[in-house]
């Protein structure tokens, strides 16, 4: 789902929102009520992109508002049967969007073609490459031939290494630019601190990704900090009304 300003002379410009993960309703609610514009379901305990049993995806999708943007992680794995076995029983819960994660093995067009075989016409299905694997970021062509929705830059390895210190500006701005060309939503994510915020929203990623920078003491094992949600989800508010002002005064 892709948010949009316009200006009064009918140009559009992506809107950079907002993505918290979750590993219960509780969290959910309180990442809703404090800015978050995406809630995503996953298991901290269980890696970079742990899956969260099923009923605790459903009951997070069923705790939030109807029209609440959400999206819950069916874990990777370097077996195309397996991973798309799950990322269809999550689809089956409701939630908006399905995020894949694409180790090493799956992070090339013959991994990424017989994976969108597989989930064809089934789901909103969203791919998560991992910078600290060194992906190839031209996939972004091979993601969307295969019928992917949205494509995500994360790390795999959360011990400190952030998403802007393996990859470059120019690298992830180029990833970005590429998943707009093609029409595909853009996230990143990473370990990423609320002071990365400006720098990368810079970039108009359709989301930036959360979940150990927003809890206490920067524990992503731990629990969510409400003002911390809160603090980015200001900053990116700011961000957009500087933008809105801007495009009406060029107007």
């Amino acid at each position: 789902m892709r948010a949009l300003l316009g200006n009064k002379k009918g140009k559009l410009r992506i809107v950079t929102r907002l993505l918290v993960s979750v590993v219960d309703s509780a969290e959910a609610r309180l990442a809703l009520a404090h800015g978050a514009d995406l809630i995503d379901a996953k298991d901290p305990d269980a890696g970079a992109l742990g899956a969260l049993p099923l009923a605790s995806i459903r009951s997070i999708h069923a705790s939030l508002p109807e029209g609440i943007v959400t999206s819950a992680v069916a874990g990777d794995d370097d077996d195309v049967e397996r991973l798309a076995r799950s990322a269809l029983s999550v689809a089956t819960t409701g939630v908006t969007f399905v995020k894949l994660g694409l180790g090493r093995a799956m992070a090339r067009p013959t991994g990424v073609a017989a994976l969108g075989r597989r989930l064809a016409g089934q789901g909103r299905f969203i791919a998560v490459l991992f910078a600290d694997e060194n992906p190839p970021l031209t996939l972004v062509a091979a993601l969307h031939e295969a019928g992917f929705v949205g494509a995500m830059l994360d790390t795999s390895q959360k011990r400190g290494i952030r998403l802007p210190d393996l990859l470059t500006m120019d690298q992830l701005g180029s990833f970005v630019a590429d998943c707009r060309q093609l029409g595909l939503m853009s996230g990143l994510a990473g370990s990423l601190r609320i002071e990365d915020i400006d720098r990368l929203a810079a970039l108009n990623p359709d989301y930036l990704g959360f979940r150990g920078g927003l809890c206490l003491a920067g524990d992503r094992r731990g629990q969510l900090d409400p003002l911390a949600i809160g603090r980015a989800a200001y900053r990116l508010q700011a961000i957009r009304q500087s933008r809105q002002v801007d495009g009406e005064q060029a107007a």
